[in-house]
Parts: structure tokens; C-alpha cells; sequence
């Protein structure tokens, strides 16, 4: 069987995307050369994925940002004009860290110029303490800007997701009509059935509670604020704050590195939350636990929610065993390798088989899961473990 010759036109075109690719080093095959727009786009990626410091007479990449702020700001103008918002953020993300960027987000010019993203979250929060004055209103003004984004993507279904819970997990004996729970109901009352009527006479029905008119429920958000846990406490504030929200949801958030901070009587502003943190430093994840345990007052109606990589620096014994006293007290506990949308974390491998031991998997959770996960730990079914594959 022959195959056609690809048109000269698609030909051309796959050259050209190489080229763009490759960047132009005498080895790299194309004999492309660029002109107009993609041969502005192709020095705003040398500019950050060149090598060498000096240009080639135009062949090849050389990186030409340096650590000039006016340099940076025009190049930030040009990756927004040529490429889309999901590829500006990653090579903003790239620019700090293969270029050494991060001072010049103390810069309100600087910040004012780039695309806000979960992880420019993450580093501002890093960076604050060192902002001066004049970098701080705008620091807060980008953060803001993206927590609100992400109440609007997140907050309506989380609340309806929750609210169907709390309603599901307040069962009562003597329901309304509108509030029977039917497939409960059939199931205990098989025995009643009546062959010659081909149908169940219920002796007794099940229905769903109200959440306003039950128990209230507790969730403790523990979170782990170590580096590496950035775009994790970013998405536990905004969660936080949407069940902070709910009347039929007592909600307290904790964070920690080796120390540890209750940041519950902040929660009605995830802004606030997240200047409230201090990312970095180390973990001590039993400290952490301890002082949670010590708030629950209802454990039966509690669902603790621990965010961390696992890496203890505390005592590992004395964590396994706090996990096993709220459980065996009736708290529904669930551990988070991470909250984000970044995919497989890196975690500490031991501890999460420790804690699947105690029936207690941990796992990475999307922020699309969360609302999902919560609902199972209300409702003490068992949690959507996605597959690990």
C-alpha cells in the first residue's frame, strides 16, 4: 500500500510548529526560518527557554530576561498577546523558576502584569513577610482576584452537593410523603411483602431529616502549610470558607508546619485565611492532630479532613494512634495527599499505608472531587477513591 505526500501546505506547517520547538539550533533539521508573529513568538520563548546568554545572529535561543524588571514586563505583555491564558501560567510558573523571578513579584508593577494563577498564589503567600508596604495592597488585590474566581467555579456545587448529605444523613422514623427515602424503606420492609398483591404493605418508613432541624455536623480542615503543599491551602481556604457558609456546618480550619494556627475566626474571608498562613518551614503532623482531637466535642458527628504529604517531622507512633482514637470514637477521618488539580503528589509512602491499616487511605483529591468526598464522610458511606492509575 503507497501513501499520499502530505500537502505542501501541511508539510510546511509541521516545519514551521518544529521550528518553534526546537528553537532553531543548526541541528534541529527544519531549514525553517520564521518571520512576523512567529518569529516574535519564538524570541518570547527564548527569552525564557534559550540557552547561553549571548544571541546567534539570530539562530537559536539565547535567555534574555535576566533579572530587569522593564525586560520582564515587556516580555510578559508579549507571552499574554501570543499565547493562550493555560500556557501564559506555565510559563510564568517556568520564568520563576528556571530564572530566578521571584524577588521581582515584590514589584506592584510586576504583579499587575501577570496572568493570576493558584501557584502566583502560592508564591505570593511564600513571599509576603519580605513585601514592602507598597506591594502588599496589590499582592492581596491579585490573591483576591483569583479566590474569587474559584468561590464562583466551586462554591454553588459544593453547597448543593453538601446540602443533599446533611439532609440524607438525618434520617427519621415518622417522615412527610416528600421525605421518605423509598429504596430504604422497601429494603426494610421486605418481609411484609404480599405475594397475592404483588406489593409491600410498610410497616414503618424512613425518611430524610431536615439539616436546619437536626444535629449540626463538625468538619476540622487540618492543613498542612509547607511548601510543597502551596496550591493545597489555597483551595482548603476557599473550601473552607463555603462550609463555613452553611448554617447546618460547623467548620474549623487548622493549619501547621511545626507549629500550629487556628484560623477558624478568619474564615468569612479566604483572603484573610491564606495571609494567615506561612508557607515553608517543617511539619509536625501529630502537634497538628492533638490539637485538633482536643476540639471535637460531638465525635460521631465530626468528619476530620487532614491535607498533607505525609512527611512527619513529629512522632509517627503518636499520629497513628490520635488516627485511631477519633476513629474509634466514631469521627469519620479522611486524609488528602494533596488538593489540587496538579496531579500524582509526592507523599510519604509509609505513613499512607500506615493509615489505610487503620482504614484511613489516603489519597490526591481533585477540587471537582471534594464536594464529592465530603458528602461520603457526612453520609458514612464509603469515600470516592479515585483509581491511583
Amino acid at each position: 500500500m503507497t501513501t499520499e505526500p502530505a500537502p505542501a501546505d501541511t508539510a510546511q506547517e509541521r516545519l514551521r510548529r518544529w521550528r518553534l520547538v526546537l528553537g532553531g539550533d543548526p541541528a534541529d533539521g527544519t531549514g525553517c526560518m520564521l518571520s512576523g508573529r512567529d518569529a516574535a513568538m519564538d524570541g518570547t520563548l527564548a527569552a525564557l527557554y534559550g540557552k547561553g546568554d549571548k544571541p546567534r545572529a539570530g539562530r537559536g535561543r539565547s535567555a534574555g530576561l535576566g533579572a530587569s524588571a522593564p525586560a520582564v514586563a515587556r516580555w510578559l505583555g508579549d507571552v499574554r498577546t501570543y499565547f493562550p491564558s493555560s500556557v501564559v501560567q506555565v510559563m510564568q510558573r517556568d520564568a520563576i523558576d528556571r530564572l530566578g523571578l521571584t524577588t521581582l513579584l515584590l514589584e506592584p508593577e510586576m504583579l499587575e502584569a501577570v496572568e493570576a494563577d493558584v501557584h502566583l498564589v502560592g508564591t505570593l503567600l511564600s513571599l509576603h513577610k519580605a513585601m514592602p508596604e507598597t506591594t502588599r495592597e496589590t499582592a492581596r488585590a491579585v490573591v483576591r482576584k483569583v479566590v474569587e474566581d474559584l468561590e464562583k467555579r466551586l462554591a454553588t456545587r459544593t453547597r448543593a452537593t453538601l446540602a443533599g448529605a446533611l439532609d440524607r444523613s438525618a434520617r427519621v422514623s415518622r417522615p412527610r410523603h416528600h421525605d421518605i427515602d423509598w429504596n430504604r424503606t422497601v429494603a426494610a420492609n421486605l418481609k411484609h411483602y404480599l405475594p397475592e398483591y404483588r406489593t409491600i404493605v410498610p410497616e414503618r418508613f424512613i425518611g430524610y431529616g431536615r439539616a436546619s432541624r437536626s444535629a449540626k455536623k463538625e468538619v476540622v480542615l487540618c492543613v498542612d502549610q509547607s511548601g510543597s503543599m502551596a496550591a493545597s491551602v489555597v483551595y482548603a481556604s476557599v473550601f473552607g470558607a463555603v462550609l463555613a457558609s452553611m448554617r447546618a456546618i460547623d467548620t474549623r480550619l487548622v493549619v501547621f508546619d511545626t507549629s500550629v494556627v487556628d484560623l477558624t475566626d478568619q474564615l468569612d474571608d479566604p483572603v484573610d485565611v491564606l495571609f494567615g498562613t506561612q508557607l515553608g518551614g517543617g511539619t509536625d503532623i501529630n502537634r497538628a492532630l492533638a490539637y485538633c482531637q482536643s476540639q471535637i466535642t460531638r465525635p460521631t458527628e465530626t468528619v476530620v479532613v487532614l491535607i498533607s504529604d505525609l512527611y512527619e517531622g513529629g512522632i509517627r507512633n503518636e499520629m497513628l494512634k490520635r488516627v485511631a482514637a477519633m476513629k474509634a470514637a466514631g469521627v469519620q477521618f479522611v486524609t488528602l495527599l494533596a488538593l489540587s488539580d496538579e496531579g500524582a503528589p509526592a507523599y510519604d509512602r509509609e505513613h499512607a499505608a500506615a493509615l489505610a491499616a487503620l482504614d484511613a487511605p489516603a489519597f490526591a483529591c481533585t477540587p471537582g472531587l471534594f464536594p464529592e468526598v465530603m458528602a461520603a464522610a457526612i453520609e458514612k458511606r464509603p469515600l470516592p477513591i479515585p483509581d491511583a492509575g
